[in-house]
């Protein structure tokens, strides 16, 4: 791996073909045993030069937007299973196009694109909230009892809406299978009454089946038996981190280093506010090769990011060795939830896009450069 890094330029994502099969290895093992259907949340993961391994393992993507929709279609060569909390009239006929299914998030929104849904031959769905969530960030909590994503089971008083086809939930945010039975349970006990008139339902994402400590068995336990006794319902999931777990990792270097106030500060050529935002937005601590996240070792450095943001940093780490510019610092388990929310804030420099191949091999996918940066302003 040690010469494998000097070929790798800075800073760059770097996507592991070996670790992803393996998490599509865990995946399809599941889809397999219970005879489900796992969908790719673009949202989480869209790096779409790898779509070719994963269309050797599933099938499809949920989408969330007319972009991603398009995606799905042209790289995942199928159509996408599409969500979105509300859908624009200039959109619509064209996310339709590419969707193979689609869930409104409100009575509203279907009634006012029934008639072109209908006419697509798209198979339409509901949104709906359980109300039960074992999050515990609020930012990520999408069930939460005034959330605005999916409707209560107030608003299905009145019976499910004619030509309503499925009903899909999100409540989970990389929970284990026993959360995710609990959620279902609070799901069958809201809706069950409509299951007899569907044909699917759509257990949303959050599911981390690739941590290492995830209990498959009881998660394929769980969907058997709610599959034994719906048979007629197809059943998706549709997470995004667990296709990418775990898969790889940001390669950075280290600009320079200042001490302040009794703190020495390693200044790097990635941001954390740019590149890995959910780092401050979660927020969660990211794992750094070769150094101790409890503050162990002799020689202890603040992480900061190259932007102009004063919170762009993350508290000391320790690690055995001083640190000198020039030095590599590899953040480790940067594939989800990363290049799907980078900016280029500040003009930094976007990290490049890369793969080790299963060979061993790195390939450079992908470079940024100023034009990447001026062709999203004007």
């Amino acid at each position: 791996m040690e010469n494998i890094l000097d070929q790798i330029p800075s800073p760059c994502f770097v996507l592991e073909e070996v670790k992803l099969r393996e998490n599509l290895r865990i995946i399809r093992h599941i889809m397999d045993q219970a005879e489900v259907e796992f969908i790719v949340a673009f949202k989480g993961y869209a790096m779409w030069s790898s779509f070719p391994i994963l269309r050797e393992y599933i099938n499809t993507s949920t989408a969330s937007s007319l972009h991603e929709a398009r995606l799905c279609f042209e790289e995942m060569k199928n159509k996408a299973h599409t969500y979105a909390p509300a859908y624009s009239p200039s959109e619509i006929e064209e996310i339709l196009s590419y969707s193979s299914h689609i869930t409104f998030n409100s009575l509203s929104q279907w009634e006012r694109f029934k008639k072109q849904s209908l006419a697509a031959g798209v198979s339409p769905g509901l949104r709906v909230n359980p109300e039960y969530s074992e999050i515990e960030t609020d930012l990520y909590n999408p069930a939460s009892p005034t959330s605005r994503l999916g409707m209560q089971a107030k608003h299905l008083a009145d019976g499910l809406p004619e030509g309503i086809k499925g009903l899909h939930f999100h409540a989970l945010c990389e929970n284990n299978s026993f959360t995710t039975e609990k959620v279902i349970a609070a799901f069958e006990a809201k809706y069950g009454h409509f299951f007899n008139q569907l044909e699917w339902v759509n257990f949303g994402g959050g599911h981390l089946v690739t941590k290492k400590d995830y209990d498959h068995a009881h998660l394929i336990r769980v969907l058997k038996n709610f599959r034994a006794k719906y048979p007629k319902l197809k059943v998706y999931l549709e997470p995004g981190s667990a296709f990418g777990w775990e898969t790889g990792f940001l390669k950075s270097t280290v600009m320079d280093v200042v001490e302040n106030g009794g703190f020495e500060n390693l200044i790097m050529d990635v941001s954390f506010t740019a590149h890995m935002p959910d780092c401050l937005e979660m927020p969660y601590r990211p794992a750094i090769r070769n150094a101790h996240e409890d503050n162990s070792g002799k020689f202890h450095y603040r992480i900061g990011g190259g932007s102009c943001l004063a919170g762009d940093f993350m508290e000391e780490y320790g690690f055995d060795q001083k640190m000198a510019i020039g030095d590599t610092i590899i953040f480790e388990d940067m594939i989800h939830y990363t290049m799907v929310k980078t900016t280029t804030f500040n003009g930094v420099q976007h990290p490049s896009i890369g793969m080790i191949d299963r060979n061993g091999q790195f390939q450079l996918i992908r470079k940024f450069g100023y034009d990447d940066y001026k062709n999203r302003l004007s």
